[in-house]
């Protein structure tokens, strides 16, 4: 009997002290998106991605034999794979850390032979501390700053000025105060680095051996009573690709250890006020088209006349842009400028002639000028955006790839969109 008693009281303060413990933190989830159409005309043709829906910069000049440019055409379409779905989802605690996660895909595709198509954009899960978080997966390039990039209605997000690239990563962000420092090393997905032929791909960063790797700071103040906040920060990165393993000299195949470097920099601000807000960013880039900006690098001389082996130099190249628009409830007015110069060469090639590899090496400068204007009512938008670029194509380049000439080329696109967020 005396047992038996002293099974149970054991048994009630086993209940009561379960009872008592912190019950665990509940998964929890949500769905949220939009639906996104967007209407276009362009007044001549354009270098882009998925029908034109994604517009970088205008297309060259190409003659025909009267010398009538073939390019010199205008174009419309209407598209709706810019709509979105994004899955959030958090659970119990780990390490003393909160844990969550974000999964989101649209309908962009991969490629223009599977436009319409779902494709992922973000897959992460994130670690957060009282001070430190750790994201891993797939999340924007870190020059892409979440915190000061352009409001653009057209998808480019001000795409070349403004880096645009997802990567699969390890981010590890620690804040002090007012102040954020970032660390990460990154893979490369759809957006890529370009090897020898400008071929796109991620075997070159693969067979470099290492990531790509970045830092950031970033200093961040608000004063919600007068509804204002200050963001000020800067970046650096490099990475280093192998633009072939390869090399076919006299009919000869040999194998070759070739590389190439790239530092990187970005600086950015934003000031935003009850009534408007101000953005700035400035990118120094070399061998960049991985980040969707025009870029690449040159065959500095050969080192090796038997195997045909390189030595290799990055393309430079200095970008700028600013946009301000209005915070109302209501209606948004905004505008957005870029200006992009290719600087030449790090190093001075041997020859004029030498080989360059990359993406729109050939553009020698570039701007853009983009107001807008936004109704917003509930969950439902419609815009009206003016995107002006103009590209001024070189020819006749030294051995620091300066042009002796150029060619200005313009197109105006008009964009009205129709945007319901859920």
């Amino acid at each position: 009997m005396k047992k038996t008693l002293l099974t149970v009281a054991i048994i009630g303060i086993s209940i009561q002290l379960i009872a008592q413990e912190k019950p665990a933190k509940p998964f929890t989830q949500s769905v949220s998106g939009f639906v996104k159409n967007d209407m276009y005309k362009d007044t001549r043709e354009t270098v882009n991605a998925r029908d034109g829906h994604f517009l970088l910069w205008p297309a060259p000049a190409l003659l025909d034999s009267t010398g009538h440019d073939i390019n010199d055409i205008e174009s419309f379409n209407i598209l709706a794979i810019q709509s979105r779905i994004t899955y959030k989802f958090a659970g119990p605690d780990v390490l003393g850390a909160k844990v969550s996660g974000l999964m989101e895909g649209d309908f962009f595709g991969n490629s223009n032979t599977t436009i319409n198509s779902f494709r992922l954009r973000h897959a992460f899960a994130k670690l957060n501390w009282d001070n430190t978080e750790i994201i891993s997966g797939q999340y924007w390039h870190p020059f892409f700053v979440t915190s000061c990039f352009p409001g653009t209605l057209s998808f480019n997000t001000g795409t070349p000025f403004n880096s645009f690239a997802r990567n699969p990563q390890v981010r590890l962000t620690h804040k002090i105060d007012k102040i954020s420092i970032m660390f990460a090393g990154l893979s490369q997905v759809d957006n890529t680095s370009r090897g020898i032929g400008s071929t796109a791909g991620t075997s070159y960063l693969r067979n470099a051996e290492i990531p790509e790797f970045h830092a950031q700071i970033q200093f961040e103040t608000k004063n919600d009573s007068l509804k204002t906040a200050f963001l000020l920060g800067g970046g650096v990165g490099f990475k280093t690709i192998e633009p072939r393993v390869s090399s076919t000299n006299l009919g000869k195949v040999y194998k070759v250890e070739e590389e190439v470097g790239g530092l990187s920099a970005i600086g950015f601000t934003k000031i935003t006020t009850e009534p408007i807000t101000l953005k700035l960013h400035v990118r120094y880039g070399e061998n960049i088209p991985d980040v969707t900006a025009p870029g690449g690098f040159a065959v500095k001389e050969v080192i090796d006349t038997i195997t045909g082996e390189c030595a290799y130099t990055p393309l430079k190249s200095m970008s700028y842009w600013g946009e301000i628009h209005t915070n109302g409830k209501n209606w948004e007015i905004g505008v957005f400028g870029g200006i992009y110069t290719n600087t030449g060469t790090k190093e001075t090639m041997s020859d004029a002639s030498n080989a360059v590899y990359g993406l729109a090496t050939n553009i020698a400068s570039m701007y853009r000028v983009s107001p807008r204007v936004i109704y917003k009512i509930n969950k439902f938008s419609v815009g009206a955006e003016v995107e002006y670029t103009s590209a001024l194509y070189g020819e006749k380049y030294n051995t620091n790839y300066v042009p002796a000439n150029t060619n200005e080329i313009n197109n105006i696109r008009l964009l009205l969109s129709t945007i319901y967020s859920f």
